[in-house]
């Protein structure tokens, strides 16, 4: 019975695995009833590795090349000394091939924003995306911690596992680079490196290299991309608060157009206090910007100061003070105007 047993059985000669381009990573080679024979060749093509597991252990390891099955490439067929006796199988092992190439291409990004920490703003919430390339490394590692016994294991399997690390480290990432959240669209390059360095690690873990990572886009919140266009009004007249003001004014000018020509004008006011900081600092715009348009001291002479009572001094220092801690008023602009409107309440 054994004999008949035997002969019955196929003996695999050549052991070999081409990708069918389907995203395979790890591919278990279909023995069913089938025992390798003794000698038989295992091909393992460049960007491939092969793992032999016997009785439930990792036997041997192999990187590309071309191998003959022997006692002295696999210990594990010392027990051959069984060959000759109810000519028993030279070698039953499951094999499971590996892709090692790099998978290009594969998309990570914020489903949400993601909130970090900034040594301008605070806390931000942040938006971003791009891609990011790995292979498997160490083929061992990935069969212990990933594939298992598992006939097939496909880059949509470890996919969702993979997106998940990358965006769990943004936020050490940002603090690494030492990028302020708002220069962090012109630096991405070192965004995308420490974003990589962080991964890195946690990719290992699974016995995969994170080859590549690119940062595409970094969305600002809608609030601090209002911030970053004052600063860009702020660069435009080359700091200077009073140009500053008169920048600020001609912006509101088509919002109190609009307005006055809507129904009941509500928001009118709220403009003027979002942009001009308060009333009392509109008029004090007002008549920099008057003066600014006609020539210093023709001005001075048309447009006489309007009188500014004690509770409109400090509410304008309230909201110059607001200005200054968003970054818009520097300390020293924050000081003089600051100095301005005490020397008005005396």
């Amino acid at each position: 019975m054994a004999l008949m047993d035997f002969i019955k059985k196929q003996f695999i000669d050549v052991i070999e695995w081409t990708e069918s381009g389907d995203g395979t990573l790890a591919f278990r080679y279909p023995m069913a009833d089938n025992e390798i024979q003794y000698g038989g060749m295992l091909t393992v093509r460049e960007t491939q590795a092969a793992v032999f597991v016997n009785e439930g252990k990792v036997a041997d390891v192999f990187g590309p090349g071309l191998y003959k099955l022997t006692t002295q490439t696999l210990p594990v067929l010392t027990y051959l000394k069984n060959w000759d006796k109810l000519f028993q199988s030279p070698f039953k092992s499951d094999v499971f091939f590996f892709s090692t190439r790099q998978q290009l291409d594969r998309r990570w990004g914020t489903t949400q924003p993601v909130t970090i920490r900034d040594k301008d703003f605070g806390a931000v919430r942040l938006r971003a995306f791009g891609n990011y390339a790995f292979h498997v490394a160490d083929a061992k590692v990935f069969y212990g911690a990933v594939s298992g016994t598992r006939e097939r294991v496909t880059l949509d399997d470890v996919d969702g596992q993979l997106r998940g690390l990358m965006l769990q480290n943004i936020s050490n990432a940002v603090a690494a680079s030492g990028v302020p959240f708002l220069d962090l669209a012109a630096n991405q390059i070192e965004f995308a490196r420490q974003l990589q360095a962080a991964n890195a690690p946690e990719f290992a873990k699974l016995g995969l290299a994170l080859d590549a990572v690119t940062v595409q886009n970094v969305s600002l919140p809608e609030e601090l991309q209002k911030i970053l266009d004052q600063k860009i009004g702020m660069g435009m007249v080359g700091g200077d608060m009073g140009k500053f003001m008169q920048y600020q004014t001609a912006q509101a000018i088509p919002k109190f157009a609009e307005g006055a020509a809507g129904a009941g004008g509500g928001g009118v006011v709220g403009d003027a206090m979002g942009l001009g900081a308060g009333v009392a600092l509109g008029q004090v715009m007002a008549q920099q910007l008057a003066q600014g348009l006609h020539g210093g001291a023709a001005a001075a002479q048309t447009a006489a100061p309007a009188a500014i009572r004690p509770d409109e001094i400090m509410a304008t220092l309230e909201k110059l003070a607001e200005l200054k801690s968003k970054g818009i008023l520097t300390e020293d602009e924050f000081s003089a105007k600051k100095a301005e409107l005490l020397r008005k309440l005396a």
